[in-house]
Formats: structure tokens, sequence, C-alpha cells
């Protein structure tokens, strides 16, 4: 029998991050999962643990790392404790850093965003993705389940029409979706916060800005408009999954519905993904 894959570490290492600079405090969270290969193989093969890195001591080098960089944003964070892995150990040839984070909403107090009281802010999750290894890294950046709809100027018609069909045209219709999107570094740009948000506005800017023909359409030029706002990225993936609003028949009850009371429901729901990058190519298969 041969070993052809092994890959380990911790999973669910959350830390927060607290600057203060007086009464202005900034909290960074994040739950991070960082997993190892490299000359483990006599572990699983030999019951021989010498090369191994307990778990437990990926979750304190995280935590170490955390107290020696409070400010670092995501990005430098996940490329910090991959460099202390890296640089400590050298068996490992791989470390993959994933971390999801918690975002804080600054709170405004009589007009003004107050210092050190903070919301939560329950729309997606920011996430990274470093996979580090000695000749190299790549680095993506992105949101989960961000969640954004629009309630006109979205259509779906002309698909195929055949005895399976049961869905009828619509050229004005709600459009939602909790987005999953990840766009990959190929540069490093002046602040990775701000080139974030500029790529999330650069999103929703297509999304509500112009008339979707489909979510693929919307998709496609929601790519392209990254892809000129932030030129660090080399590409973006998304997977849009349909929210869907059903308008529901009043009819019985001697009622019209001219788009007002809808159904909401995301079972069974479409998905769309799709991976949009610079230069030319054979196109998707």
């Amino acid at each position: 029998m041969t070993l052809i894959a092994a890959t380990y570490g911790k999973a669910r290492v959350r830390v927060m991050r607290l600057t203060r600079e007086g009464d202005h405090h900034v909290p960074r969270e994040l739950t991070l999962t960082v997993m190892m290969r490299g000359a483990f193989e006599a572990a699983w093969t030999g019951a021989d643990n010498r090369a191994c890195v307990a778990t437990d001591s990926v979750k304190n080098i995280v935590n170490v790392v955390a107290a020696e960089n409070l400010s670092l944003n995501a990005e430098d964070f996940a490329r910090a404790i991959a460099a202390r892995f890296l640089d400590t150990y050298p068996q490992i040839a791989e470390v993959t850093v994933e971390a999801e984070e918690t975002r804080w909403r600054r709170h405004p107090i009589d007009g003004r965003p107050h210092g050190h009281t903070f919301t939560l802010d329950g729309n997606g999750r920011g996430s990274v993705r470093l996979v580090a290894r000695r000749d190299g890294s790549v680095l993506q950046s992105g949101l989960r389940g961000f969640t954004f709809m629009k309630t006109t100027q979205s259509g779906w018609a002309d698909f195929v029409d055949d005895r399976y069909r049961t869905l009828p045209d619509a050229t004005d219709r709600i459009a939602a979706t909790a987005m999953d999107a990840t766009w990959t570094w190929d540069d490093v740009p002046t602040d990775y916060e701000a080139s974030n948000a500029a790529i999330l506005d650069a999103l929703l800017a297509v999304f509500g800005g112009s008339y979707s023909a489909s979510v693929q359409d919307s998709m496609y030029r929601m790519g392209e408009a990254a892809l000129a706002r932030v030129p660090e990225i080399a590409e973006i993936r998304f997977a849009m999954p349909n929210k869907h609003y059903i308008p529901i028949n009043l009819a019985p009850f001697g009622l019209e519905n001219p788009g007002t009371v809808f159904l909401p429901t995301d079972e069974p729901h479409g998905q769309i993904e799709a991976t949009v990058a610079r230069g030319s190519g054979s196109g998707p298969t």
C-alpha cells in the first residue's frame, strides 16, 4: 500500500487582536485553519511522530504571531503565520492558512463613530487563503455569504423551451444572492483592506447600476469591473446561488398581486459559478 497524500494541522483556531490608540480601538477577529504538508509520512506508515509538530503547538504559534502582530491586516497576518512555520520547521514543505473574519462595525453614538463600541456586521464573512511553499505562494482574498438584492432591472428569458420547462420568461424580477467571491492576488496592493473594499464596491456598482439579463450576465460584468478597478488581482471566482422570491397567487382571496407580495425561498436554488481572469483564453469548458 502507498500513502499518496497526507496533511494535518489545526482547525477553528479563534483569535481576536485589539489595537488601542487611546480611546480608539480596532478589533480584528479571525477563525483560522492551518494545515501542513511535509516529511510526516512516518507518522502514518511507521507509528513515528518525531517529525510532527503538535496541533496544540499550531494553535500556540497562531497566538504568539497574533501577539507580535496586532495591527496586520488578515492577508499579511496569514503570511506572518506561514513564514513562522516555514522558518521554524525544515520538515514542512507547504503550509496552508485559511482565515474567516468576524467583522465588527463601529457604532455611532451621538452621530459620530464611537472609538470602542461595535456591532456585529452580519453580512458576509471576509476570507483569506494562503498556500505558502518554500519556492513561492498563492494568496487569495474574498467574501463568503455576502448577500445582496435588487428589486427590479433583472430578467431571465429566451432560455431552452421544451417539454420540461414550466418557468415563464421574466423581464422584471427580483434578483438576490448570497455570494461567495474569491480573488487571487498577482501583486501586493498598497493596502489590502482598501483594495478589498474597492472590489466589493465595483461588484455592487455593476449589479445595482445596470440591467441584468441573467445572473451569468451580471457575474461576468462584475468580474470585469473588479479586474479593472484593482490591477493587483489576476482573477476572481464567483459562486452565486439564487435566492428566489416567488409571487404569491392572491386570486383565491379576490386580490391582485402586481409584484408586491412574494414567497422567499432558497431551496432548491440555482447555482451559478464562474471565474473571470485577465487575458485571452480558449473560453470555458
